[in-house]
């Protein structure tokens, strides 16, 4: 049995609704092992679905093969992304403290997808601080495909 609760990072839901303003309404499973195909589905189904604010491992990481006693040990690309931290548990505990402050949430907060959908909308405003380490024309695109997800997700 499904729990009732999904615990998810603040990033992990923007990607999720930047996928769905993409088109994307289908997920597959990952070789990692992590749980976006299953919980995205979740997510689409039921848009009052409750979710939990975790910014550690989260029910998206926690079948991950790199989620090593609840952290992250991948790594990530910084060929595109100098200034950002090479370790991918770092570099998203960063942007999923920058999504905290804006949308103004924190650990361990509890409101609907559809709630927390709108709250990004709400507060979302130009998202280049929050992705400062990237490159502003890949932000924009991401901001893009985000704002389109919201509309279709929060109406």
């Amino acid at each position: 049995m499904q729990k009732e609760i999904i615990e998810i990072k603040p990033h992990h839901f923007v990607d999720i609704i930047t996928s769905f303003g993409d088109g994307k309404r289908a997920f597959q499973p990952h070789p990692y092992g992590h749980a976006v195909h299953t919980i995205s589905q979740r997510i689409l189904d039921n848009h009052d679905i409750l979710l939990e604010i975790e910014l550690g491992a989260d029910d998206i990481c926690k079948p991950c093969i790199h989620n090593v006693s609840g952290s992250c040990d991948d790594t990530i690309d910084t060929s595109f992304r100098p200034t950002a931290p090479s370790s991918k548990r770092d570099w998203n505990l960063l942007i999923d403290r920058r999504w905290c402050e804006r949308i103004k949430v924190k650990q361990g907060d509890k409101l609907s997808a559809r709630e927390l959908a709108k709250q990004i909308q709400d507060y979302m405003e130009d998202i280049t601080d929050i992705y400062r380490e990237i490159p502003a024309d890949r932000t924009t695109e991401r901001a893009r495909k985000l704002l389109r997800g919201l509309q279709f997700f929060a109406g």
